[in-house]
């Protein structure tokens, strides 16, 4: 792909079409999927001629409320990490809220960082950041062996390091990344994703209702709200947040709404660095947590594949390179003050599907609330009282809209004859076998050496792993070429 010094502006080397055919998108890439052909999202302008979809620019209302949408899909996915290694670290509620506040201003950061971009650093496209999941289970063990918070944070500001310098490489890697290996890779994030909504409809473990009809009637009237306002042109934009509100309403009739909370603690909050005392460095922890850096590198990296399908854009190496540069620079710093690595988040690329809603400027309107929610505690409580039942019926649709992705992206992959397509149907069959094994069964892997059960029991990089290589096994193809300017 011939590459831009500059991949914002199309250039005759790398033109864009002023005026694509209905339905089409920009060469190498596919129309956003759930867009009517030739349509955009109700409400906004079509992008003017030779601008790309992503840098449409809506009115400041729209992309706040668009923004807001983003934040309620992903807020839960955020602050489920610092809960998870907080209470692991027998830290007190203050503590746990310093830690949930920290996650929230680093993600904000991150997104803008990502969707507006400055030199060498941030995609420029819809990507909402935020504290990744793959962290959590080797910083418990980090914890657990007695190095408690600030030899988890020097183990991810080394790793964060390391990320970065490998982004570059990275980049080079896309051969290895054709439309069958990366339709996979989406599918089968999609589908890892689809436990966590599971979780959210069955409530918190212990808590009153948990696992109750009532829970799952709050988000089966939660999805249906979501599927009927997709059908009204005029709200379908919206749809996600006009689905939980409804849900949210539905929710506080039946008594299953809790805003006593809101009140309570401080209005606003400023990051304080290094809060639980400076960073320790230990080969121990470093080393495992360099694993989990390479593997949100390949996560991120298909993120950014998924996001650029589902836009109808274009990822070229440079590109690529300044996704994955942000997302590690990110990991690298947010020990400073107080939280832990980045990855992007697939729920909201499936959000972006579901809404075609493609501008990155309603994304970084959402990283500003992120912000706001990092320093004003009161509306992050104000978002926390929104019942995990009714989260988990949107999520039914922003996850599975993912997958969805996944799978029109297998499906628009070019075969030559039939041997291809056999080729093509074992490596879907076996990637995402291996990516729905750990959700099945966690423990499945417990038994292995822990760099292996690691890898093999995150369903998304056991799928990118086994993708990748059965793609080289069976085909032959993946051959890297060298890449300059990254």
């Amino acid at each position: 792909m011939p590459e831009t010094s500059s991949y914002e502006t199309p250039t005759s080397e790398n033109p864009v079409p002023e005026n694509p055919a209905p339905g089409t998108a920009a060469p190498g890439t596919t129309a956003p999927e759930s867009a009517a052909p030739g349509t955009a999202a109700p409400g906004a302008a079509s992008p003017s001629p030779g601008r790309r979809p992503e840098d449409e620019r809506l009115p400041l209302g729209r992309s706040l409320v668009y923004g807001a949408q983003h934040v309620l899909s992903m807020y839960g996915g955020v602050v489920a990490v610092p809960l998870i290694v907080g209470g692991a670290a027998k830290l007190g509620s203050d503590q746990i809220g310093l830690l949930v506040a920290s996650a929230l201003f680093v993600s904000g950061v991150t997104t803008l960082l990502q969707s507006l971009g400055i030199p060498f650093f941030g995609a420029k496209l819809p990507l909402v950041q935020g504290t990744t999941f793959g962290a959590v289970s080797t910083m418990l063990v980090i914890i657990a062996g007695d190095g408690g918070l600030p030899s988890v944070f020097g183990a991810v500001i080394v790793a964060g390091v390391v990320g970065f310098l490998l982004a570059p490489v990275v980049s080079r890697l896309q051969p290895l990344f054709p439309p069958v290996v990366t339709g996979t890779i989406i599918a089968a994030m999609g589908i890892s994703l689809l436990p966590v909504a599971a979780g959210w409809i069955m409530g918190t473990e212990g808590a009153p209702g948990y696992g109750s009809a009532l829970h799952l009637g709050l988000a089966a009237f939660t999805l249906v709200a979501v599927l009927v306002f997709s059908r009204i042109r005029a709200l379908s934009g919206i749809a996600i947040l006009l689905g939980i509100a409804v849900g949210t309403v539905i929710a506080a009739l039946a008594g299953s709404a809790d805003f006593s909370q809101v009140a309570s603690g401080s209005v606003v909050a400023l990051p304080r660095p290094f809060a639980f005392g400076a960073p320790t460095f230990h080969l121990a922890a470093i080393v495992p947590m360099v694993v989990v850096i390479i593997v949100t590198l390949m996560e991120t990296t298909a993120n950014l594949f998924a996001v650029t399908k589902v836009v109808g854009t274009d990822l070229p190496p440079r590109r690529l390179a300044d996704g994955l540069r942000a997302d590690m620079a990110a990991s690298a710093l947010a020990p400073l003050v107080n939280s832990f690595p980045a990855t992007a988040f697939a729920q909201n690329i499936g959000l972006i599907s579901v809404t075609r809603v493609r501008s990155r400027f309603t994304v970084a309107a959402g990283g500003v609330i992120l912000v706001l929610l990092g320093l004003v505690p009161l509306l992050g409580r104000v978002v926390a009282a929104v019942p995990q039942p009714v989260l988990g019926g949107a999520g039914l649709v922003l996850f599975g809209s993912v997958a969805a992705a996944g799978i029109r992206t297998i499906g628009e992959a070019p075969r030559r004859d039939d041997r291809d397509a056999g080729h093509d149907t074992l490596i879907v069959a076996v990637s995402l076998s291996l990516a729905v094994l750990p959700v099945a069964v966690p423990s499945l892997y417990d038994a292995l050496p822990s760099l292996a059960s690691m890898v093999l029991g995150s369903g998304v990089s056991a799928a990118a792993f086994s993708a990748v290589l059965l793609n080289l096994l069976l085909k032959g193809r993946g051959g890297i070429r060298p890449h300059d300017h990254l």
